[in-house]
């Protein structure tokens, strides 16, 4: 999983969708008609959505066709069936069934208007679904009608297998493709963010990425700060160049030829937030509004109408009651199958560490569990043994954010364990932990207790889950991600999880994992 692969903490809005009232506002440096579409950027989306319905059309009729070669030409049967020659003439309407019922679902699914950095494991339930609603169409009219008297029940599963294959390969290659481009700095779309205090700040440190968000950050535009404004969250340095202040708006769209707005401001300035829609709305513009709630995460949000007027609620936490053990049973499950390949890797790395210095081979460490609750987190050492006496004299050092201490280059840690740290296969023996019932294998990081006495009020809220070997923020970023950031992800994960979830965070890890991205 990805930047792309984050939950999107904004509402977006699409010229055109957005109601304002008039008479119209009168802005500095703009008309009161509306100004053209971006005709460049309009064209090129068209152009891309195109291709992918094209590559999708090969994908169902390719799919079907090896479908009919497994079942007809190759005879794969099993032994299950009788076998009754079929001309491939006989399938034509079912093909075309297939293919236009396939193709619309995607289409009323959303799947050609996904933004162009959705990861490629969030696309393969929609794809996996349109698919199956298909097949099971097909599959009714063929028996309702009875066009191909002896149609075989084999061909309707093998079908639905390869045009899932075959499409969710066609997505991987789009998503490839894409990230190479933009690695090249090609096809970046243009970015302008609204607001240069805090919220706008984190929002430019997030798109620095251009390979994997497809933005280049041009600037931003931000009044000066007012006097009784309150202190920043995020105090890092702003991640592009001030283009102006909000007047300046129409002029730097126009002039830095962007694609799309992000606004971000804080939430003493959202009297200003009318304004600068309505601004973006003439622009003809496409931008997306990052709300801000101080301390209350937006992820916890949900919002109802009433007669017109928006309600705002807060989100539950889903792990719990059946849920939970659902969860528990999927954690008990994988660890017990993987239970060859972790224990003999840890009879080799117990060997490795024992070799090479002195010391325990296991590290056991006080962490902080589901509702606070303290247990011994289990990991492989990789420190000298009187690592956390050291721990003091390099707090000046710290790399982290928030409470959390972490140094790219601690002198602490062993050779050994610099190894296994880059490969996290120092957190094996935490498979015992979730046998124990300690921890899961997804959630938020467990904490230490001086960690947890620093906790503001809302990052309390991570505590209300069983904490993990993983999550979304070392799916994503690891240790890159800011403390404030892996407690959003971590809320979300609580606020929106599955079982499916759960294993999207596993598979996506893995990368992670294997090159070794964002750990020390």
């Amino acid at each position: 999983m990805s930047e792309a692969d984050l939950p999107q903490t904004h509402i977006q809005s699409t010229a055109g969708r957005v109601q304002i009232p008039e008479p119209d506002l009168a802005l500095p440096g703009m008309r009161s008609t509306a100004l053209p579409v971006n005709v460049r950027r309009g064209r090129r989306q068209r152009l891309e959505i195109s291709a992918i319905v094209a590559l999708d059309a090969v994908a169902i009729v390719g799919g079907f066709l090896l479908a009919y070669w497994l079942r007809y030409i190759v005879k794969l049967d099993f032994g299950r069936e009788f076998f009754f020659p079929q001309p491939l003439e006989r399938f034509s309407r079912l093909i075309g069934v297939l293919f236009v019922t396939t193709l619309a679902l995607l289409w009323l699914k959303g799947s050609y208007h996904l933004p162009r950095n959705a990861a490629w494991l969030g696309q393969l339930g929609t794809l996996a679904s349109s698919v199956l609603t298909a097949v099971g169409l097909s599959i009714i009219l063929t028996f309702l009608y009875r066009p191909n008297q002896f149609a075989s029940r084999l061909i309707f599963i093998y079908a639905a297998v390869l045009i899932f294959m075959l499409l969710a390969l066609g997505r991987l290659i789009i998503v490839v493709w894409r990230r190479w481009r933009w690695r090249k700095g090609l096809d970046l779309e243009r970015v302008l963010v609204v607001g240069g205090t805090g919220l706008g700040r984190e929002v430019m440190a997030s798109l620095a990425n251009t390979a994997a968000t497809g933005y280049a950050l041009i600037g931003y535009v931000a009044d000066p700060p007012e006097a009784d404004a309150p202190a920043p969250r995020f105090t890092g340095p702003p991640a592009g160049p001030h283009l102006g202040t909000l007047d300046a708006l129409p002029v730097e769209v126009a002039r830095q030829k962007i694609d799309h707005i992000i606004v971000a401001l804080p939430f003493w300035q959202h009297r200003t937030l009318p304004t600068v829609v309505q601004m973006c709305t003439q622009l003809g513009i496409d931008f997306q509004v990052v709300p801000d709630f101080y301390e209350l995460s937006f992820d916890r949000v949900t919002i109802q109408e009433l007669r017109g007027t928006p309600l705002i609620g807060l989100r539950q936490n889903r792990i719990k009651g059946a849920n939970y053990w659902l969860k528990r049973i999927l954690d008990i499950t994988l660890v017990l199958l993987t239970l060859p390949l972790w224990g003999t890797l840890s009879l080799v790395i117990a060997l490795l560490i024992k070799l090479t210095s002195r010391g325990p081979v296991i590290y056991c460490q006080t962490r902080i569990g589901r509702h606070g609750h303290p247990f011994e987190f289990l990991k492989f050492r990789t420190m000298v043994v009187n690592a956390d006496e050291l721990k003091a004299q390099l707090m000046d050092q710290n790399d982290g954010t928030g409470p959390m201490f972490k140094m790219k280059h601690d002198p602490r840690v062993t050779r050994v364990g610099r190894f296994l740290r880059k490969y996290s296969l120092d957190e094996i023996p935490q498979f015992w932990n979730v046998l124990r019932g300690d921890i899961s294998l997804v959630g938020p990081r467990p904490a230490i207790p001086e960690e947890v006495f620093q906790y503001e009020t809302w990052h309390r809220r991570r505590l209300e889950v069983m904490p993990g070997i993983t999550g979304l923020w070392q799916a994503t970023g690891r240790s890159d991600t800011s403390f404030d950031e892996m407690v959003r992800l971590d809320i979300y994960y609580a606020e929106h999880w599955s079982l499916w979830l759960d294993i999207r965070i596993l598979l996506a890890t893995i990368p992670s994992v294997v090159t070794g991205r964002g750990a020390y």
